[in-house]
């Protein structure tokens, strides 16, 4: 079973071990961990997201060998996505509106944007978006990766997708 965990970690050396020492002990398999380092919580803590393999029955042992070792855990759920993709977009991504872009992904519901990296190197100049989109299915990262071509095609945005993959 997959499954997607968010955590929060003190900012202080050895909180990352103690986060992983659980998925080990039990016997999980780390897919993912996107340690959002220069974020911080109300609580002043870390924000991390994992995604795991694991046999349903472990779930719960990890999450209370988690807090055991201080680690707070906010949320745990299966894992419904299984097919992702980056897609780069080249323009005036944030002119343009991003935000709409991003909710034509999500609301399809089979689909939606996981990640974002912007670059803006000056007001009037070309930007660029790094994507990240999960979705349920191969037929459905299709379907997602059409609706991104006709919104940038729509905004004038290049669309750079990986070279095996046709939208």
């Amino acid at each position: 079973m997959r499954v997607s965990m968010d955590i929060e970690l003190k900012d202080v050396p050895g909180q990352m071990l103690l986060a992983l020492q659980p998925l080990s002990e039990c016997k999980a398999n780390l897919i993912t961990v996107v340690h959002h380092h220069q974020k911080r919580t109300p609580r002043k803590t870390v924000p991390v997201k994992l995604v795991l393999e694991t046999r349903p029955e472990s779930i719960e042992t990890i999450k209370a060998k988690l807090e055991e070792n201080g680690i707070r855990v906010m949320r745990v759920g299966e894992h419904r996505f299984r097919e992702s993709i980056n897609v780069v977009l080249i323009g005036h991504v944030v002119h343009t509106g991003i935000q709409d872009t991003i909710d034509e992904i999500d609301r399809t519901g089979y689909a939606e944007v996981v990640d974002l990296s912007l670059s803006m190197p000056g007001i009037n100049l070309l930007s660029s978006a790094l994507i990240k989109v999960d979705a349920v299915s191969k037929e459905d990262l299709q379907k997602a990766l059409t609706i991104l071509k006709e919104v940038s095609t729509k905004k004038d945005l290049l669309m750079v997708l990986p070279i095996n993959i046709q939208a």
